[in-house]
């Protein structure tokens, strides 16, 4: 873990710190902004949802194995009918001494993947649906997987509203940023 030199009440702290609340307030506000939109698109929306017991199953080295994990939202239809999807946000600072090292889009893949050993054996395996991490920066810029999901949401969304795919993917971008 790489440990930040900057001093509190900077906008670097205040992005990076996990302690005093914003770091949490930020995501979720994403991730409830996005269960909101699912839950008109989708059905049995859930915030938080606990996922199974793994019972002992031998699963993949970094795979999250506690009996009490959750991922941050579940819906049935996103990405087929009646298949379950798994969502879990993550908000980045992309100046974080531990994220400056790279470029941007790297930054985006590194956590992506993090998530990915994570959960993505667990979801498929023990909970019978799919995982996408969505992943995104301070700064508003997504990762490859949240940019197929704003994509693939908007698509619902005007299928839904009537509304044009375009005006669709604007407002979730705008309402993320």
């Amino acid at each position: 873990a790489v440990v930040s030199t900057q001093s509190t009440g900077t906008i670097e702290h205040a992005l990076s710190c996990k302690k005093g609340g914003y770091v949490s307030l930020r995501h979720n506000r994403v991730r409830d902004y996005i269960a909101g939109e699912l839950d008109r698109v989708c059905y049995n929306t859930q915030i938080e949802p606990r996922l199974l017991s793994t019972n002992g199953r031998d699963l993949p080295e970094g795979t999250i194995t506690d009996d009490h994990a959750r991922l941050d939202i579940s819906t049935r239809d996103f990405w087929t009918p009646m298949d379950k999807a798994f969502f879990d946000v993550r908000v980045l600072n992309s100046q974080a001494a531990s994220n400056a090292v790279q470029s941007i889009p790297q930054t985006f893949i590194k956590h992506e993947k993090e998530k990915k050993t994570a959960y993505n054996h667990r979801v498929l395996e023990v909970d019978g649906g799919v995982f996408t991490p969505l992943v995104m920066a301070t700064t508003g810029g997504l990762g490859r997987e949240f940019s197929r999901f704003v994509k693939h949401l908007a698509e619902q969304k005007s299928v839904k509203s009537g509304n044009r795919y375009e005006e669709c993917v604007r407002y979730i971008r705008l309402r993320l940023s």
